[in-house]
Order: structure tokens, then sequence, then C-alpha cells
């Protein structure tokens, strides 16, 4: 199996590492320090679970690779659109994309059965730009409940968890989705194939799109949101509402709020990742987690009066921040 990891940060890097573990052939595309500490002493992995240390190649010029049979997109969403340069080359008829991302997908309405089959959300493939760079029928789609963080280059601290979800659009299961499943087993990962992998995006989504833009305009860990009895009652009312559209464009989660608050709370005096991208001057990934759900509410009708209002702040916010830091 040959795999290229395309943006190999914090969790790129882990993946990478852990496949070249479980003898695959890995081709990890990074750029600066970091790429020069993992082309000099390879991909350090500090976990709970034991540290160890993986060699697989490392460049900033994807040509140097060739095709492969699975890019495993380490990006965020909103890169994805201009990512072409990166991608095409590690192409062939039968190569597969991993998108590890946040939020609603690309490809969300590809093949789904429904009102809605083939339905293009603007707010993540505008003008079909993300499409046109990666076709749906490429998409693998994988939802991640690792945590990680990149503490030095060439250095990946693993924090929690070790599951990547993954699953067709068509909801079909497989056999290039069981064959990535088993070499990520191999590497000491856990990679269910998942039927239905949207109860996983929305599950996922569920603690995204309240705590995320509600982090980046407060400055607050998860935390301290969960602690403010009013910031703690507009997640819920975010929640809500989500599962509200969720269940209008066909997906019912298998989860309560109450779980999912509690899951929150576990994390306890957190960062969320919108938060640390506003830190860092960085843009803000709000469109597939925030956006999109907004769109989706207008395509079916549902009032979500919450969401719409946060939405309005916090673009506002990624506006402003976008144009004081270019």
């Amino acid at each position: 199996m040959k795999v290229a990891v395309v943006g190999a940060g914090a969790i790129g890097a882990f993946v990478g590492a852990s496949l070249h573990r479980a003898g695959a052939e890995v081709h990890l595309i990074a750029r600066g320090p970091h790429l020069a500490a993992m082309r000099q002493d390879g991909v350090r992995v500090l976990s709970p679970r034991g540290d160890f240390t993986a060699r697989p190649a490392a460049t900033d010029d994807p040509a140097s690779i060739g095709p492969v049979d699975y890019v495993f997109l380490g990006l965020k969403a909103n890169s994805y659109a201009d990512c072409g340069a990166l991608v095409n080359p590690l192409l062939h008829d039968g190569t597969a994309v991993i998108a590890a991302q946040n939020g609603i997908p690309w490809w969300y309405f590809h093949r789904l059965p429904g009102a809605h089959t083939g339905q293009r959300i603007a707010s993540v493939d505008p003008g079909g730009a993300v499409s046109a760079v990666l076709p749906p029928e490429r998409a693998i789609g994988c939802v991640v409940y690792a945590a990680t963080e990149l503490e030095a280059p060439g250095v990946v601290r693993h924090l929690e968890g070790t599951r990547f979800s993954i699953g067709e659009p068509d909801m079909s299961v497989s056999r290039r989705c069981l064959d990535f499943s088993e070499a990520m087993r191999s590497g000491g990962l856990k990679c269910p194939v998942e039927p239905d992998l949207r109860n996983d995006i929305w599950i996922k989504l569920l603690g995204n799109i309240s705590f995320n833009p509600i982090s980046a305009l407060s400055r607050a860990t998860m935390a301290q949101i969960c602690r403010h009895p009013d910031t703690r009652e507009l997640v819920v009312t975010m929640m809500r509402e989500t599962l509200e559209v969720a269940a209008r464009v066909g997906c019912r989660p298998k989860i309560s709020i109450e779980r999912r608050m509690a899951g929150a709370e576990r994390v306890g005096d957190h960062k969320t990742s919108t938060l640390q991208d506003l830190e860092r001057g960085k843009p803000l990934e709000l469109d597939v987690l925030l956006a999109a759900v907004v769109e989706l509410a207008a395509l079916t009708d549902t009032p979500v009066p919450t969401l719409r209002a946060v939405h309005a702040v916090a673009d506002l916010l990624a506006q402003t921040t976008s144009r004081s830091t270019s």
C-alpha cells in the first residue's frame, strides 16, 4: 500500500508514522522546519500508549512521489479548493482521497438517497471549486476522534484517542475502506468502517459547531464555557438546532445532548482548534462547521435563530481577523 499524507501536521504525521510502522509505503508532504526535522530524525510520537519513532519519506514535492493508492488529507477544509497542485501528481484512476476534516464535507450529498441527492453545499464547495480538485467519487470520509499537537518540529504529542472512523459516501462497505482500515489497525489505530459515517459527522459536529465559535468569540476554554451558566445554555440551544437540521436531511445521530455535554466537560480547560487558529493568526475554519449547517437549515426550511446569530458574529470575526493578518 502506498500512501501520501498531504498536510503532515500533528494529525497527518501521527497517521503517517502509524501506517509506516505497519509496513505501508508512506510519503509525508510538509514544509519548513517541520519538514526538515522529519527528514533528519523521522517522526517522533510521544504517547501515553508508548513513544515511538518512524522514518517515512518526507518531501515538499508531490511530483517526486508519483501516484499513490491513498491520499490522506491533513489540511484544514478551507484549503481544499487550493490543494490541486499538491494532490494532482499523486492521483491515478483508482486513488482514494481520505479527507480527515471537521464539519460538513463537500461530498455530503454525493450518492445519498433522498430529495437532496447530488446537492452542492455552496459554503463548503463554492462554485464547485472543491469538487473540481477532489471529485466526490474519490472521497472516503474520515471523522477524527484522536487529539494530537505538534510539540516541536518533527515531534507529535498524542494526547488521547486513536479512533479514525471512515466510510463511503454511498454507504457501502468497500474494499478500499477495508484495506485502509486494516493498515491503520496494524499501525495501532482504531479505524472502523462505518456504513453511515454521516452519523459520526453530526455527533462530532455537535461539539464543533457550538464550542468552536463561542471559544473564539470569548477566548474561553471548553470547561470555562461549560461552567458559565449562560454560555452552557447557549451551547445546548445550538446543539438542539443542529440536531433538528440533521433530522431534516435524514440523519438522527445516536447520542443525547446531555452525553455530548458531559464529554465536552471531561476535556477540561482545552482550547478549541478555532481558538488556537485565532491566537496564531490563521484563517478560521468556520464554513464547514457553522455556515454549512445554516445553509442546510435554509435548504430544509429549518428555524435556527441561535445558529444564525452566532454565525453572524463569528463570520464577522473571521473577516476582520483575515483582513488584519493579510
